[in-house]
C-alpha cells in the first residue's frame, strides 16, 4: 500500500468537510445495505485487480476505493469538490449527448452519481453502470433503488471490458480518468471506441485540464495520485489518437470540463 501524503486537504480541508457531513444520512446508508452479500455477488472470488488501482490511497482514505469508507462518504464530499453546484455540473455532461441514446455505459460509475441521471434523462435506454470497487457498486445500487429506477450493474476495469464490440450508442466517464495513469486512459478509450456501434459518442466529464495545469497548487490539495499527469495531457488528442472524429471539449464552470468524440 502507498504511504500516504502529507497533503493540504489531510491537514486544513478534510476536518472542514468533515464538520459538514451528515453523518447520520451516511450511517442510515452504511446500515441498509448488506455489503457482504452485495460484494460477494459483484466480486469474482479470483479476481486481480490492476496495481495502479490497489496500490493507491486516493482521497487520503486507507485502501482507497475499495473500502467501505470511501463508498459511504464519495458523495457527500463530492457536493463540495465540483463547483459551483454539483448537478449542473454532472448536467453538462448530459446536455452534451445531443441524441437518443438506446444503449448506455457508464465507465468508473462508481456510486452512481452520474449513471443514474443518465437513466432519468433518458428513460428508455438500456443502462449500464461499471465499476471496480464492489464497494462503490453496492452504494450504486441503492441509489438506484431509492431512486426508483433500473440500471444493469457490473463489475470490471475499464480497459478491458467483458461486453461486445459494438454494444453502445453511448458511453460516458465521469471524474473517471484523473485517477488513472496516462497508459490506462489511453486503454480506456481505446475500449471505449470498441464497445461503441457507429455513430457512437463517447462523453467525458472531468477537470478542466487547462485550468489544472495553471494551478498546479491545487494538485496537492487532494490526495490524487495521477492528476499532475492528467493536467499535463490532452484528452482531445488522446481521442483522436483513439479514432475518434468530431472531437472537441467544452469548458464547464472553468474548473471541469466535458470532451465529446464521435465513433464514425
Amino acid at each position: 500500500m502507498a504511504i500516504r501524503q502529507d497533503t493540504l486537504w489531510e491537514q486544513f480541508l478534510s476536518p472542514l468537510v468533515q464538520s459538514l457531513l451528515d453523518k447520520q444520512q451516511m450511517m442510515a446508508l452504511r446500515d441498509r445495505i448488506d455489503w457482504h452479500e452485495t460484494i460477494d455477488r459483484y466480486q469474482p472470488s479470483q479476481f486481480s485487480y490492476p496495481e495502479y488501482y490497489h496500490s493507491q490511497n486516493f482521497h487520503g482514505i486507507e485502501g482507497g476505493y475499495l473500502t467501505q469508507t470511501a463508498a459511504i462518504t464519495y458523495d457527500p464530499i463530492t457536493q463540495y469538490v465540483l463547483p459551483p453546484y454539483e448537478p449542473w455540473v454532472r448536467q453538462s455532461l448530459i446536455d452534451g449527448v445531443g441524441t437518443q441514446p438506446r444503449q448506455i455505459l457508464d465507465l468508473g460509475c462508481g456510486t452512481g452519481s452520474m449513471t443514474v441521471p443518465l437513466k432519468q434523462a433518458f428513460p428508455g435506454a438500456v443502462v449500464t453502470g461499471l465499476d471496480l470497487s464492489p464497494y462503490m457498486l453496492a452504494v450504486a445500487e441503492d441509489r438506484a433503488s431509492q431512486a426508483g429506477v433500473k440500471i444493469e450493474w457490473a463489475h470490471g476495469t475499464a480497459e478491458l471490458t467483458q461486453f461486445e464490440a459494438g454494444s453502445f450508442d453511448l458511453v460516458t466517464a465521469a471524474l473517471l480518468f484523473h485517477e488513472t495513469p496516462p497508459a490506462i486512459a489511453q486503454n480506456i478509450l481505446a475500449e471505449s471506441y470498441r464497445l461503441l456501434s457507429a455513430g457512437g459518442q463517447l462523453l467525458i466529464l472531468d477537470g478542466n485540464q487547462r485550468t489544472l495545469r495553471s494551478l498546479e497548487w491545487l494538485n496537492n490539495v487532494f490526495e490524487e495520485p495521477y492528476i499532475q499527469a492528467y493536467a499535463a495531457g490532452n484528452l482531445d488528442a488522446w481521442l483522436g489518437k483513439s479514432g475518434f472524429d468530431d472531437v472537441e471539449t467544452k469548458d464547464v464552470f472553468w474548473i471541469n470540463q466535458v470532451t465529446r468524440g464521435v465513433k464514425k
